[in-house]
């Protein structure tokens, strides 16, 4: 069967459209069989509405007409490379079910690192105020929230298109101590001050050959390119930070595998102490902070 034929036309059952999709995948976007496998789950369980234990027990179910004219289109798009989550308009972020569209970037489980250090420094009580920067599909902002309701979450973005994003989520999530904003960066924030910032801003080189690569290619360039060194946004947070902190406040940026020295100098720069980075899973330093 030729890819560009319909990539489910000729094969009707659970079972042999999970294999048959995955080694398409492999084949097409050089995906190692488990990842494409998983992402040919993922499309069939959205299109019959079942957990992934459904497709492993039931391999002779048969598609209807309808189910197999969907699949069909999904991996079709898949196989041209469009992201999973773009394709079923949703992305799981840290045990939540987020909306997601080519207006927003793809959230991704190395952001759940700064998710983590945000809510180790929020006091266990009193009021704290927390801003995020750059907020996209609201995914930081709202798990935050989400995780500690007792907190004020103001989330700030330039997209106006981001933002209606953000705010299905922040509806359909129920997460009602989420403010949203149109702002760029601190543009529309006046004297408000906070207790912890936190971003995860544009931070590739303009000129990065990864642009071109996988799931980045679907993404808003504005929402990943920053100037010839990756920085130009990270520097504008670092000089203005302060001036948005109460005293004892902190600021927390994740950044490019590369980028962390230059970072902390930044931080340092600006007189931020504490000034430290953080390394995720993988052991890749992802995530610098600093305190006024």
């Amino acid at each position: 069967m030729l890819i560009s034929e319909s990539p489910a036309q000729a094969i009707l059952n659970l079972g042999e459209l999970l294999k048959s999709g995955s080694k398409q995948l492999e084949v097409a976007l050089a995906l190692d069989p488990s990842s494409a496998r998983i992402e040919v789950q993922c499309l069939l369980q959205a299109v019959l509405c079942v957990n992934r234990a459904y497709l492993l027990t039931h391999p002779e179910r048969i598609l209807n007409p309808d189910e197999l004219a969907r699949y069909s289109e999904l991996l079709m798009g898949r196989l041209n490379g469009e992201p999973v989550a773009y394709l079923l308009g949703q992305r799981e972020f840290y045990g939540l079910a987020l909306k997601v569209t080519p207006d927003t970037l793809i959230p991704r489980p190395d952001t759940e690192l700064l998710v983590e250090l945000a809510l180790q420094r929020i006091p266990p009580y009193g009021a704290t105020r927390i801003l995020d920067m750059g907020t996209g599909s609201g995914a930081i902002a709202i798990v935050i929230a989400d995780q500690r309701p007792d907190v004020e979450v103001v989330a700030v973005d330039a997209s106006t298109a981001a933002l209606k994003v953000a705010e299905e989520n922040v509806q359909r999530l129920q997460t009602n101590n989420v403010r949203l904003m149109l702002s760029d960066w601190f543009a529309q924030l006046d004297g408000d001050r906070f207790d912890i910032i936190v971003s995860n801003p544009p931070y590739i080189e303009a000129d990065d050959i990864h642009l071109q690569q996988g799931d980045v290619r679907f993404e808003p360039l504005r929402a990943l390119i920053s100037g010839s060194d990756g920085l130009d946004d990270i520097r504008r947070i670092a000089a203005d930070a302060k001036v948005h902190l109460a005293a004892g406040g902190w600021l927390l940026l994740e950044h490019g595998y590369d980028q962390a020295e230059r970072v902390r100098l930044l931080l340092l720069q600006a007189g931020f102490h504490k000034v430290s980075s953080v390394r995720d899973l993988a052991g890749i330093e992802r995530v610098t902070l600093g305190q006024v």
